[in-house]
C-alpha cells in the first residue's frame, strides 16, 4: 500500500488550540498530523455543505423571476 504524498506547509496557531490539540492526540495515540489532517478535511466538508448548489440557486432566481409579484403579496 503506498503512503498518501505529503506537502510541508508553515502556519501559526492559537498555543491553546495547539496544546488542546497535542493533549488530544495523545489521548487518543494518534500523531498530530492525523488530527491535522482530520479537522482540514472536516472543515472543507462543511463549509461546502453551507454553500448552495449552483442548480438550486438556479431554480431560486427563476422562481423569483417568474413569482416577484406573489412573493411580495405574500410578505405582507
Amino acid at each position: 500500500m503506498a503512503t498518501p504524498q505529503r506537502e510541508k506547509f508553515a502556519t501559526q496557531v492559537d498555543p491553546q488550540i495547539l496544546q488542546a490539540v497535542r493533549d488530544l492526540a495523545r489521548s487518543e495515540g494518534r500523531q498530530l498530523q492525523a488530527l491535522v489532517d482530520e479537522a482540514l478535511a472536516d472543515l472543507i466538508e462543511k463549509r461546502k455543505r453551507q454553500r448552495p448548489r449552483a442548480h438550486v440557486m438556479a431554480a431560486y432566481q427563476a422562481s423569483h423571476e417568474t413569482f416577484a409579484p406573489l412573493y411580495r403579496k405574500l410578505a405582507e
